[in-house]
């Protein structure tokens, strides 16, 4: 029989403490406990509807089936996001999963620049937004659990979500789960967490403990004051209106992209699921009201919009930042703890999927070399949030929307340092793979690319244009585009695909 030899305890349920249990028993099973302590008098915020693709891995790494996690949350595809209205006020782009063709052997934005034959960036170098604007799945009934034809993520129903991964936790993993409130933290003489005083339970030991519990950040946090870093002077977004509205047809298309559209003050996300659609109007205070974003809202809903009132949304307050530090002596934040920004571009719960497998990767067999996952953790956690700042922001500083709201994102003074050296050197330097600092960025140069040239971004490189090798650039361009006939021709409807995979699940060919 295997030793344990190590008890991580996780405070806080929902989906950044259940995935967090789940990686690091999936990851050290036989070798470590993991006890997940939740409180049944706190409620999941439970409107991150949106994923990132790296989810996939992380689902398959716990153990989980493809078919029973979209079964059980309401599970859609999601193959990127379109944005609608943000450069102009009467534009579309798409910023897909799928990396630009050849991506990592030529960089094709000069070539399409030269000569766009009508296309977007996007389409020109990808052929996922065609899939997209047709409503086209991922995926074929037969293609493999987690395979794809053309990279995805998923939509999903936070609350079922938090519910599903519980399950699955305790019953395949043997994670222990406590349902009670932590009424006190006990140290030891250094400032180490020793152990957690539970409302009517025996006291809970452990060597790492991870605080899940949100926007309490009842660890990091109240326990520990790590500070909180507010990025608000960079992001305006501090309020959320958030509802769920049925399909007016129950056969009506699932889009498999994450719709951002902006409005005079912020913007409004919808995510289609199964049997329902969320959606939210996301705005600044210092710029609109609630009776203004409420109607916002209603005039995007039209129809299904006309008796919203206020008590049928759900106002959730958003403060941008993150905390200083992240792992404190043996206390690590995971989610919400750490910290949180806008829902623009799904930041939150792929920063939990990271901090919880980097945890469970490196995860320290005492305290010296906990001292050390812990500077890097903290390094890295910070470079992360800081990054997923400038890319938000570059789609605010793009716009030419005149706007308050728009044109107080544009004023220099609110730009961070480091994207505006970007943008600086996008003015005569096409974006490229060194632009960043890091190979492992959440947010790649293609994503940069997708979002700058997508918003009518342009890069005037004068006499050295970076253009030496136009037949292989056609050659991929002329791949693209017969990779855009095949392809749509072949994948099937989104929600036909659901049907089949609630009905029959993926089938083995």
């Amino acid at each position: 029989m295997e030793k344990i030899t190590c008890s991580v305890v996780v405070v806080g349920g929902g989906t950044a403490g259940w995935l967090t249990a789940g990686l690091i028993a999936a990851r050290h099973k036989g070798h470590v406990k993991v006890t997940l302590i939740e409180s049944p008098n706190v409620k999941i915020i439970g409107v991150g509807e949106g994923t990132w693709p790296t989810i996939r891995t992380t689902l398959k790494r716990i153990g989980v089936s493809e078919t029973d996690f979209l079964r059980a949350c309401d599970g859609t595809f999601k193959q990127g996001s379109k944005f609608i209205d943000w450069t102009t006020g009467n534009d579309t782009y798409y910023h897909p999963f799928m990396l630009p063709k050849a991506y990592d052997a030529i960089n094709l934005a000069p070539y399409w620049q030269a000569e766009p034959q009508g296309l977007s960036f996007a389409d020109a170098v990808c052929y996922q937004p065609a899939v997209c604007a047709q409503n086209l799945a991922p995926k074929q009934i037969t293609t493999p659990e987690y395979q794809a034809v053309t990279n995805y993520a998923y939509h999903l129903d936070a609350g079922k979500f938090a519910g599903f991964l519980c399950d699955h936790c305790i019953e395949k993993l043997d994670v222990s789960h406590i349902l009670a409130d932590v009424t006190q933290v006990e140290t030891d003489a250094d400032g180490y967490i020793t152990q957690l005083q539970a409302a009517g339970r025996e006291p809970v030991p452990g060597d790492l403990f991870i605080d899940c519990t949100g926007f309490l950040s009842l660890l990091i946090g109240k326990h520990y004051g790590v500070p909180f870093n507010s990025v608000a002077d960079r992001l305006f977004i501090d309020t959320a209106l958030a509802v769920q509205v049925p399909y007016a047809d129950e056969n009506a298309p699932i889009a498999s992209v994450t719709k951002s559209i902006a409005q005079r003050a912020g913007w409004i996300w919808d995510v289609g699921l199964t049997t329902r659609r969320g959606l939210g109007h996301v705005y600044s205070s210092r710029f609109t009201s609630d009776d203004e974003g409420l109607a916002d809202l209603k005039t995007y809903l039209g129809l299904q919009g006309e008796a919203l009132t206020r008590d049928d949304v759900r106002k959730i307050p958003i403060n941008s930042g993150y905390r200083e530090m992240t792992w404190v002596k043996n206390c690590a934040a995971v989610g919400l703890a750490s910290g949180f920004v806008e829902p623009l571009e799904a930041s939150s719960i792929v920063m939990a999927e990271l901090s919880a497998q980097m945890i469970a990767d490196q995860l320290p067999v005492n305290r010296s070399a906990m001292a050390v996952v812990a500077r890097r953790f903290n390094e890295t956690i910070r470079y992360r949030w800081e990054r997923i700042v400038d890319f938000l922001k570059l789609h605010y500083v793009l716009s030419t929307r005149n706007e308050p709201f728009w044109a107080a994102n544009r004023d220099p003074q609110t730009i961070p340092e480091s994207l505006k050296d970007l943008l600086t050197l996008w003015q005569s330097h096409f974006p490229w793979h060194d632009d960043l600092d890091r190979r492992d960025e959440l947010f790649p140069t293609a994503s940069f690319q997708y979002v700058y040239f997508g918003m009518d971004g342009r890069t005037d490189p004068g006499p050295f244009p970076v253009t030496p090798d136009w037949p292989a650039a056609q050659g991929h361009f002329r791949d693209v585009a017969r990779a855009r006939q095949a392809v749509t021709g072949q994948l099937p409807d989104t929600r036909e695909l659901l049907k089949k995979i609630s009905q029959f699940g993926f089938q083995k060919v």
